[in-house]
């Protein structure tokens, strides 16, 4: 451990990050409904698959594996999880509830008393050890009758089967709930439509028009959210979600920098601004007009949208990204689900993620720059094989040197006058890869017996890291 002198503010919300379709299992349990999450394959051609045409939201057990549908059994050893991490001092948790645990199939009237009780249980046991839940609302679970019926986000029908789960789960959570996230990594859906908006694009058809009309709809429905949270939970604190990677260019040409600041605004400003300023931003009238993109807004969306903004930015952290305007295969950034190019100063992840902490400071100093409102690390960590050894211990030093890393630099962005909430590593415990189905892709501190072939006898062990993140905490970020 090294002590640093930069001080994190008292309160600061440290803790670790999850989400319920990677984590919970008993998919079929408690009438839970299918989500997206149910019918994705495991193994490293699983976005390939799901992008292909002719996904048909089913499940084909003959010729895949569905690792979600167990995970790793948070829905039955969710005491024993929240045991660990309150041995390790979380202050906060953050999670999501599955939406088809609250209406299986999305558009019912009524929602499922059996799903709405299991997140009883598990707030009640957080609050128990003193931890306060931070909950996304939806974290790519769309229900799957939802995809198949309606087209997912395409449809302004679901904006009112979402206003009538969030009104649910207010209603039903409003004394056991004070932190809220509307949508996770909401501008993901650029990358990743059928996780993030609910559809995949057709081979026929251009991808512009159906992707920001989908947008408009959620950006309605978290304004919807953001003002029904304020009238039924009045003392809580709600924000949106978004997956934020700093974009760099490659060099000084200027026709490269000016291509990493238009990369720069679609991807991480776009989402965040209609959220946190509560209307379209000026840049993207040209990205509709030369996308020819036409939205379809009703009477009184971008009132409700202006009037309803967010209290804060949640966002995830994992690499910055590196652009040029022509760029060849050989150039791509391996394992990176965002486009981009190699970085020759940055080292990478074992998935070809490149390590960037200085990143994060200049995250937070733009964003922070940009809007002037409260932001919450949500995700950062680093995902990487991890070895039991003959005694049974787990010696991630790679993680703690990654950790270690970003820590010091939301320290440096602090000081640089960012008003930072907390941070919650990623995958605190071993779970699914939502991007790749794995097991083998760890991030936890908490090592989890379940491998990529199914065996596994789901025993949770601490690695070190475990030990290092609990002094941590204790030290409010002093001892690293």
């Amino acid at each position: 451990m090294t002590k640093i002198e930069k001080k994190f503010p008292e309160g600061f919300l440290w803790g670790g990050a999850t989400a319920a379709n990677q984590m919970e299992g008993g998919f079929h349990e408690g009438s839970k409904g299918l989500n997206i999450a149910d019918v994705l394959p495991g193994g490293k051609e699983r976005l390939k698959i799901l992008q292909s045409p002719g996904f048909d939201f089913e499940i084909h057990k003959e010729k895949y594996s569905y690792p979600n549908h167990e995970a790793i059994d948070f829905y039955h050893r969710y005491k024993e999880d929240i045991a660990l991490f309150a041995e390790m001092g979380f202050k906060v948790y953050r999670m999501s509830i599955a939406w088809t645990r609250i209406f299986p199939k999305g558009d019912e009237l009524e929602p499922n008393e059996d799903g709405l009780a299991f997140y009883d249980r598990v707030f009640d046991e957080l609050h128990k050890y003193g931890i306060e839940p931070v909950v996304t609302i939806s974290h790519y679970e769309m229900p799957v009758n939802l995809v198949k019926e309606y087209g997912g986000w395409r449809s302004r029908e679901v904006v009112t089967f979402f206003e009538r789960y969030v009104n649910a789960i207010f209603n039903r959570y409003k004394n056991k709930v004070k932190y809220w996230m509307t949508f996770n990594e909401i501008n993901s859906g650029l990358i990743m439509p059928i996780m993030g908006l609910g559809f995949a694009i057709h081979q026929e058809e251009d991808k512009y028009q159906p992707t920001f009309q989908a947008y408009h709809h959620q950006f309605v429905a978290s304004s919807i959210a953001v003002k029904a949270c304020r009238e039924i939970i009045p003392n809580a604190q709600i924000g949106c979600m978004i997956l934020y990677a700093p974009v760099y260019s490659y060099d000084c040409n200027p026709e490269n920098v000016m291509y990493a600041l238009q990369e720069d605004r679609i991807f991480n400003y776009f989402c965040a601004d209609v959220q946190v300023r509560g209307e379209y931003p000026a840049f993207i009238k040209r990205y509709f007009k030369e996308h020819n993109i036409e939205l379809e807004i009703q009477e009184g969306d971008l009132e409700l949208m202006k009037e309803n903004t967010v209290d804060y930015i949640g966002f995830s952290y994992y690499m910055s990204r590196t652009e040029k305007k022509v760029k060849t295969a050989e150039e791509a950034a391996q394992g990176n689900i965002l486009s981009g190019v190699k970085n020759p100063f940055l080292k990478a992840s074992d998935w070809g993620w490149e390590i960037d902490p200085i990143g994060l400071r200049i995250s937070l100093n733009e964003l922070y720059d940009r809007y002037q409102v409260p932001l919450f690390v949500v995700e950062n960590g680093l995902g990487a094989i991890d070895k039991v050894e003959e005694d049974g211990t787990i010696n991630d030093d790679y993680r703690i040197d990654y950790l270690r890393d970003h820590i010091k630099a939301m320290a440096e962005a602090i000081e640089d006058g960012v008003e930072l909430m907390g941070y919650t590593s990623w995958g605190c415990i071993d779970l699914v890869s939502a991007s790749t189905g794995e097991f083998s892709k760890r991030y936890g501190f908490i090592y989890v017996d379940k491998h990529d072939d199914g065996s596994g006898t789901l025993e949770r062990k601490k690695k070190k890291s475990f030990y290092w993140y609990k002094d941590v905490i204790a030290s409010n970020g002093e001892m690293l």
